[in-house]
């Protein structure tokens, strides 16, 4: 009987093409929204763990002070309780290189000296390129990945006169040192530290990591121990930029399995309802009750699963691009970031596995019914609260078609409550993401209106033509040149934090412009203008661990200055701060400029401006600023764009497949009228009446919706902290644009079928009934 049941699903996926295809194309954009949600969420985690187990990594990095606590003090403290593993001690210097190096702004490089990069039961360093280092003079550099061989040879010469030589480039997950040298090169630059790697066996939470610690050394002086560098931290780090996607890709990824759960369900429910007659015949002819099920869930079980493993290669393909975006200038080490080889194993598994539960209900109708019910049922006419509303509607003002549109889907309560909650899910998405999208164009958008021209140095940008002017001369041209109304001056360099073992990079800001528009936007405190004062974003906060108030001391090049953090940006890098031209010479007399922003004067010719400051020096790479920020906010407005508008038609889809049905079980109904008189028109006016009142009904439900979810996404970005200004974009315009979202929606939906019902031929539906 296996065979029958195979052939009678075969035959009714042939039969009801357009409801196999509707649930095949759900099911494809649902399967591909949730693999990417999958892929973002599994790559935020399981490369970092993988990786750092896998190179031993250091469960704390500590940096002690050799004066206070001699080599074999340290080597005692591997054999402490609660010490799995420890490496060293091994001495840290800090050399500061006063020029650009392999893409790299001038400053401090914290060097270690290890005999080889994976001898130490712990943090095992991978060489990347070249070799290690095993001579005096040689160094190797610790790097984030990415091409570096083209680099190996390169000399580095030090403030100190000291020159080095780059023969490898290495990397590790514990971000341990900056590079490394021999032994014997640490002992020689007279080591400022000493290096402990250790691996604790109680290491999940920073307050076990505490106190690890502090059981590792206890006995040495309290003030022995410089900085501590906490893997969790580093963790937090690593996924700091997949985390901001995170939110927006679990309520996409959601919204998909629920719209197409619903839409399932309701194609399961119509496919039954109206195939009463062909459940009776089925059981009538030998058919168990189960085996009838069996055929209505083959019927959608095919479809749903070549939509899956459509999907599923969809979404396989964009996740690699998606997850580089997410992953984008953030230090990913020896990590490998590619999705989980699962996903597609578990979407192909477990998609269709939700379509057939989402489908067991329905179909269970047709296990209770007996032969003669079913054959009755199917061409009994129907009574109910439908036809006592249309009567209602009757007597009211409205167009024939318009009261018999409304009065329609309460025919049908449990179907239109199932396309009305498809409806409201796809207007929730558009509410989503175009709330998304305003927040992030308020946050990143140009604010003065004016147009300004960005002035990249040979430091900064691909132009390696030497520099005619200097800093100096390069500002004093940029303000003489005709147009320019202002000017303002970025300084980078890479400077370390007392107590603090990973270097940072400083961006210090002067001319005209303290804060400029290409600043981002202080939402707590206020920004710093004044000396000694720095501003950060909540990434660096959270990484760092410090608060708006705390007091940082900043050191370059032996020189050191004590600041105050006042203000915390909108976004920014866990590893970079901003300040100002006055903070900048407590430091260093060369705050390394690499960029100029200039605002041009209104009415004044930007290309004109560029051609002159091309001229004066070839050097300099000006270029026009257009509204907007790269990287991951445009990524996060592409994805939540292209999610909304899936899950758009997804929704109308449902739309489009209740109607469908409707149409089909009303065929006598529609004949009936038009040999009456209604005429097409009024056919389609009927039709689409009849869901454009739930989009209507959706909008008021589905807004709400979307701008809880909205302000849920913002406030969850871990790397962006919004304002209240940029969340609260909900004015009247937008708002009734979007209580038109659900009524688009729906007669969308309804357009191909209302045209369709309008077609009826009516001597054939009469003749077939």
């Amino acid at each position: 009987m296996s065979g029958a049941v195979w052939r009678a699903s075969r035959a009714a996926v042939k039969r009801r093409r357009v409801q196999t295809v509707v649930i095949g194309l759900v099911v494809f954009c649902s399967t591909a929204t949730v693999l990417l949600a999958l892929a973002v969420i599994s790559a935020a985690r399981a490369p970092f763990d993988d990786a750092f187990e896998a190179e031993r990594g250091s469960h704390v990095t500590a940096l002690f002070d050799p004066a206070k606590a001699s080599a074999e003090q340290l080597a005692a403290t591997a054999h402490r309780p609660g010490v799995e593993a420890a490496a060293g001690p091994f001495d840290q210097a800090v050399v500061t290189i006063p020029a650009d190096w392999v893409g790299r702004p001038p400053g401090p490089l914290a060097l270690v000296g290890r005999p080889d990069p994976a001898s130490a039961p712990v943090d095992r360093v991978e060489l990347l390129a070249g070799r290690w280092a095993s001579a005096p003079g040689e160094v190797v550099i610790n790097t984030g990945g990415g091409s570096a061989a083209r680099f190996l040879g390169t000399p580095l010469t030090t403030s100190t006169g000291l020159k080095l030589t780059i023969v490898g480039f290495a990397s590790g997950m514990s971000q341990s040192s900056g590079g490394w040298v021999t032994p014997e090169q640490a002992a020689a630059l007279h080591p400022t530290g000493r290096q402990m790697l250790y691996r604790f066996t109680d290491a999940a939470t920073e307050q076990q990591l505490t106190a690890s610690l502090a059981n590792a050394t206890e006995g040495l002086p309290g003030d022995a121990i410089e900085s501590g560098q906490s893997y969790l931290v580093l963790k937090q780090a690593f996924s700091a930029g997949a985390d901001a996607y995170l939110p927006l890709m679990t309520v996409f990824g959601v919204l998909g399995l629920v719209v197409a759960a619903l839409i399932v369900g309701n194609v399961v429910s119509g496919a039954v309802i109206s195939g009463y007659r062909h459940i009776g015949v089925l059981k009538s002819i030998g058919f168990t009750p189960r085996q009838v099920v069996t055929v209505y869930l083959t019927m959608v079980s095919v479809p749903a699963v070549v939509g899956t493993v459509l999907g599923t290669a969809a979404g396989w393909v964009a996740a690699t691009p998606i997850l580089r975006t997410a992953f984008s200038g953030i230090s990913t080490g020896t990590a490998v970031i590619e999705p989980a080889g699962w996903l597609p194993v578990a979407t192909l598994v477990s998609v269709p596995l939700l379509v057939a539960l989402a489908a067991l209900v329905p179909a269970s109708r047709a296990h209770r019914l007996s032969a003669a019910q079913a054959i009755s049922a199917g061409s009994a006419p129907r009574a109910g609260r439908g036809l006592k509303i249309q009567r209602w509607l009757s007597g009211t003002r409205l167009p024939r078609a318009v009261s018999l549109g409304l009065g329609q889907p309460f025919a049908r309560p449990a179907r239109t409550a199932l396309t009305m909650a498809a409806i409201v899910l796809g207007v929730v998405t558009v509410t989503v993401t175009t709330g998304v999208s305003s927040t992030l164009a308020r946050t990143m958008g140009v604010s003065d209106g004016t147009t300004h021209i960005d002035v990249q140095t040979s430091a900064f940008s691909e132009n390696k033509v030497a520099p005619r002017l200097t800093p100096e001369q390069a500002e004093a041209m940029l303000r003489a040149v005709p147009g320019a109304e202002r000017v303002s001056v970025r300084g980078l360099v890479r400077l370390g934090i007392v107590g603090q073992p990973q270097l940072v990079f400083a961006n210090f800001y002067g001319g005209d412009d303290m804060v400029d528009h290409r600043r981002l936007d202080v939402v707590k405190g206020r920004s710093a203008t004044g000396p000694n004062e720095i501003e950060a974003g909540p990434a660096f906060l959270a990484q760092h661990g410090v608060k708006l108030g705390d007091r940082l001391t900043l050191v370059l090049d032996g020189r050191q200055t004590t600041v105050t953090l006042v203000g915390e940006e909108v976004e920014g890098n866990a590893n970079a701060i901003s300040s100002n031209a006055a903070t900048a010479a407590q430091l260093t007399s060369d705050p390394h400029v690499v960029e100029y922003d200039v605002r041009l004067a209104a009415g004044a010719d930007a290309a004109a401006y560029q051609k002159a400051v091309t001229a004066a020096d070839p050097s300099l790479s000006p270029s026009i600023v257009t509204p907007g920020s790269a990287g991951p906010v445009v990524a996060i407005n592409t994805f939540s764009t292209t999610f909304s508008v899936l899950l758009s038609v997804v929704a109308a889809l449902g739309v489009f497949n209740t109607l469908l049905l409707t149409i089909r079980e009303r065929r006598r109904d529609l004949g009936m009228l038009k040999s009456i008189g209604m005429t097409p028109r009024q056919v389609v006016a009927m039709t689409i009446t009849s869901v454009a009142w739930q989009g209507v009904a959706s909008g008021m439900i589905g807004i709400p919706l979307g701008i809880l979810g909205h302000r849920l996404i913002v406030e969850n970005v871990r790397i962006i902290d919004f304002p209240e200004s940029t969340i609260d974009v909900w004015g009247a315009p937008l708002l009734a644009g979007l209580a038109l979202a659900g009524v688009a929606i729906a007669v969308l939906g309804a357009l191909v079928p209302a045209r369709s019902a309008a077609r009826l031929p009516i001597a054939e539906v009469l003749h077939n009934e």
